[in-house]
């Protein structure tokens, strides 16, 4: 009984409705139930489009959006011309997936966040700086992972954390010491471990122990005195460690 009632949940469409039946019916091409362009079955139309593309232009502008975003998929990409201004975000957004980087410009203020996300992703570098100021953090996001390391400066103050940690990872060394005092901790964990010896000094005081855990690890030893008595043993030991060897002349 069970087994019925997942049948009976099956999108099937009339094939009487259709007007390919001849072609592929008969041909063994589609599958009422199976391999269907009329069913608003997204797995269905997907299966009739990969074993007959040649239809799916005619469906670019089908009153039904799945039916379009799946048509992009095996449309050749002139014919997508038509559905750049498409009223649903899924439809753009499978075409930033088809159309070539250099293509990509007219969805750069597209009001959808992924199809904008898409664009960052794939964009020409030489245009990518063009959605650096985008309003989403998950769009400059993916712009600051891409963008060279020396055009990050705009980012250092950036409002949200996950992009300043993206900046403080691949920032040149010799800008860290713009970030040394970011408000958070996470951020200045990075710069620590990554900053010049000398820059590090500076984090020493640092309000997060960790921060401290790896400044000590490799400012100049004449700096370490200070940190024999830090409140965290871990930043204490390798103070101490270091001065000893130091003492040791090793």
């Amino acid at each position: 009984m069970a087994e019925n009632n997942e049948q009976d949940k099956v999108p099937m469409a009339d094939c009487g409705l259709c007007r390919f039946r001849s072609k592929t019916l008969l041909m063994g091409r589609c599958m009422p139930g199976d391999t269907c362009v009329l069913a608003e079955s997204g797995r269905q139309i997907d299966r009739f489009f990969r074993i007959n593309p040649h239809y799916a232009p005619l469906f670019l502008e089908d009153r039904f959006w799945e039916r379009r975003a799946i048509a992009v998929r095996y449309s050749p990409l002139p014919a997508l011309a038509k559905l750049y201004d498409d009223e649903d975000e899924v439809v753009r957004r499978a075409i930033t997936f088809r159309l070539p980087a250099h293509q990509l410009t007219p969805f750069i203020n597209d009001p959808d966040r992924e199809v904008r996300m898409n664009v960052a992703d794939r964009i020409d570098q030489t245009q990518l700086e063009a959605l650096a100021g985008d309003p989403d953090y998950i769009v400059r996001l993916t712009v600051a992972k891409r963008l060279a390391p020396g055009r990050l400066f705009r980012y250092i103050k950036d409002q949200d954390q996950q992009v300043r940690t993206v900046v403080a990872e691949r920032l040149p060394q010799v800008s860290l010491g713009l970030m040394k005092t970011d408000t958070a901790a996470e951020v200045r964990r990075i710069v620590a471990q990554r900053i010049t010896d000398e820059e590090a000094v500076d984090m020493l005081d640092d309000d997060d122990w960790m921060v401290r855990y790896y400044a000590v690890q490799h400012v100049p030893v004449s700096a370490l005195s200070q940190m024999q008595n830090d409140e965290e043993p871990d930043v204490r030991t390798i103070a101490q460690e270091r001065l000893a060897k130091k003492a040791k002349g090793e």
